[in-house]
């Protein structure tokens, strides 16, 4: 017998009726994504790790005002997290006010190793974070959002705010922006492929 995942709309209903279990779930559910939209935004791990954080702390405080697409509620988290980032160290002053006041979490394993795996990735997400930083901040939004995170155009269009027209057209630009710029590397991550598949 096949099992159908409780919806995010759902999960919200509950979590916004008081169950923070179902906003747990939402975390568990998204929150990767958003981690790997923020470490490509950034480029950085432990900011994005910081602002990971942020978002969903910020998303619980105001889950009476989600805007799902489709059910879905990531694109709304990613439009949060979006707005985080811009607004960085004000989110982490908050994430850290918060984190004071939590009890000390037990010890966990040393990860050092897988740390050190992805020294050489990180490397690889600056350069290609210098390439995408050169676009204009509007067709970038539309990049990160629709080849790095994955999501559709009206996904995109609900994370923005703005009209599907609107991501379709910026995301035609960044393509063809980016189809010149991405040349200057050898297509060495998962991401540089899939842009440069996407402009070819």
């Amino acid at each position: 017998m096949t099992i159908t995942p409780i919806s995010d709309r759902e999960l919200w209903e509950r979590a916004c009726a008081g169950e923070p279990e179902a906003f747990g779930t939402i975390f568990d559910r998204h929150s990767r994504a958003v981690y790997n939209f923020l470490s490509r935004r950034t480029a950085s791990w432990a900011e994005a790790e910081d602002l990971t954080s942020a978002v969903f702390l910020d998303a619980w405080r105001h889950r009476s005002a989600v805007t799902l697409d489709r059910d879905s509620a990531l694109p709304w988290l990613l439009g949060i997290a979006r707005n985080t980032a811009a607004n960085g160290g004000r989110a982490r002053r908050r994430y850290q006010a918060l984190k004071e006041r939590l009890p000390t979490p037990s010890p966990v394993p040393d990860h050092a190793q897988d740390v050190a795996d992805r020294i050489d990735e990180q490397r690889a997400l600056v350069a290609l974070r210098t390439s995408v930083g050169r676009l204009p901040a509007h067709e970038r939004e539309v990049i990160e959002l629709c080849v790095w995170s994955e999501l559709d155009q009206q996904a995109a269009a609900t994370a923005l705010g703005v009209a599907v027209g609107t991501v379709k057209s910026r995301l035609h630009r960044a393509r063809r922006r980016l189809g010149d710029d991405l040349r200057e590397y050898a297509p060495s991550s998962p991401d540089r492929r899939v842009i440069a598949e996407e402009t070819s």
